[in-house]
């Protein structure tokens, strides 16, 4: 194939030159390329003369383009693209690349996964944010609740500290005292000489409801037999109570053991104690313009100071009605297992009242005549023996109480004591007493009391045999 030599010139644009000289794929806007033969002479070419020469370019005389059509099926059919190989030793060999092409209705099926899962996402995230906003929201109601109530209580004078009070007159809530259902309790100094009790109420306490139904309580309350309240700490979220600190602990700490010599109080004191708690309930069922049910008299929340002088305490769970009302609506059952009259826990057994107050009262003193032993575990074969029911038919059968008595006397206070108790714990509460009666009945004489019916009547028990109870 013979073949034409030509020049390559890259020439400025000042000059108009033959179009048939230009190659257009090569030239931009600043400057021309020219394809010139080259046997044709440059000289006395005025066209040529501002150009400059390139290169020489030996061309084939006659080119030849021709199209072929690949065989690209094989590649389509692995959804893969097609191209011709490289340096193949055939002019049509074909070769495949490239990532496989979606399937048909995969990006459909991608977009549907996406915008489910961009759904559920979205939906908790929803989820998550309204529940904190309804959380603060409630907490942010609440701490406008307690305020309120704190406006108005303000006009009884009470002390109001800060949290940073608090922590300075406890000393960084370093002597804790004790924990309760509602929060816990640190001794403090109020001065040098004023020691106090400080009742950190937790959080989680039915929102804060201890806390209003406790201070709208002690409002109401001025008793030589109830605790008295000093101030509180409404400071953001952290609320607390400050009380008079009775150093003897509760009552709880003292009827463990009747026997251990170390704990026990003795009778007469302990008839003290118990007439002081009588006149305590005496006094919230008939003493204030509101009758105030505790609805949780235990031996933990019956405090005694130097003197042995009991002082109810814990209010939490107290519940204000009416002096004319003869019964109250519950929305749940308030107390603690072993003191919670049955109306409370069924309205088959009757009307929740003041009548529950006196079975609990009628509890705690049974408690403190048997030492807590109420049942016992060293019975013969095994048997185990329920001390009120115990006492019952002791008492049934005119036979002593088999108490452990040391001094004269001791024994016609414990056997007071158990009719009361017997008395208050009757299953149907109309035949429970009122505290009114209960103090006048610690204040008489014990032989003149009689004996109450069977308190456990209703629930048929096996009577027990009446052998020593181990106390």
């Amino acid at each position: 194939m013979s073949k034409v030599n030509f020049t390559i010139f890259n020439c400025s644009l000042n000059n108009a030159r033959p179009l048939n000289w230009m190659v257009p794929c090569l030239s931009t806007l600043h400057y021309d390329v020219l394809a010139v033969k080259s046997e044709l002479s440059i000289h006395g070419n005025e066209l040529l003369l501002s150009c400059t020469k390139m290169y020489d370019l030996p061309v084939p005389h006659d080119i030849r383009l021709s199209w072929s059509n690949p065989n690209c099926g094989s590649c389509e059919a692995r959804g893969k693209l097609c191209g011709l190989r490289e340096n193949s030793s055939t002019e049509l060999e074909t070769e495949c690349y490239g990532l496989p092409r979606p399937e048909k209705g995969a990006r459909k099926k991608r977009l549907t996964l996406g915008v489910t899962t961009g759904s559920i996402l979205f939906g908790v995230l929803a989820i998550a944010v309204y529940q904190i906003y309804s959380f603060r929201k409630s907490e942010e109601e609440y701490q406008a609740k307690v305020e309120r109530f704190l406006d108005d209580y303000r006009a009884m004078n009470p002390t109001r500290y800060s949290h940073a009070d608090l922590k300075k007159m406890t000393n960084q809530f370093r002597d804790e005292l004790g924990q309760g259902a509602y929060g816990t309790v640190f001794k403090g100094m109020l001065t040098s000489e004023i020691p106090v009790a400080v009742k950190v109420l937790s959080n989680s306490s039915e929102k804060g409801e201890e806390f209003v139904n406790e201070m709208g309580t002690m409002a109401r309350i001025h008793h030589v037999n109830v605790v008295r309240l000093i101030g509180f700490c409404a400071d953001g979220f952290r609320r607390a109570l400050v009380y008079e600190y009775l150093p003897n602990d509760s009552l709880q700490r003292f009827i463990s053991s009747a026997n251990a010599k170390n704990v026990f109080l003795g009778w007469e004191r302990l008839h003290h104690i118990a007439l002081g708690v009588a006149k305590g309930i005496e006094y919230l069922h008939q003493g204030c313009d509101q009758t105030i049910l505790h609805f949780d008299i235990k031996p933990h929340n019956i405090l005694l100071d130097n003197d042995f002088n009991p002082k109810i305490a814990d209010f939490g769970l107290a519940k204000l009605c009416s002096k004319y009302k003869s019964a109250i609506s519950m929305t749940r059952v308030r107390g603690t297992v072993g003191y919670i009259a049955p109306e409370v826990f069924s309205r088959n057994f009757g009307n929740v009242s003041y009548k529950s107050d006196v079975y609990s009262f009628g509890m705690l003193v049974l408690e403190m005549v048997g030492g807590r032993k109420n049942v016992d575990d060293t019975a013969e074969n095994g048997e185990q023996v329920y001390f009120p029911e115990w006492i019952y038919n002791l008492l049934e059968e005119g036979e002593d109480l088999r108490l452990h008595i040391e001094e004269e006397g001791d024994a016609e206070i414990a056997k007071k004591l158990a009719i009361v108790g017997l008395w208050c714990i009757q299953w149907n509460p109309v035949d429970r007493p009122s505290m009114k009666t209960v103090v006048q009945m610690l204040e008489g004489r014990g032989d003149r009391l009689s004996t109450p019916p069977n308190p456990l009547s209703s629930t048929a028990p096996k009577r027990p045999n009446t052998r020593t109870l181990r106390l």
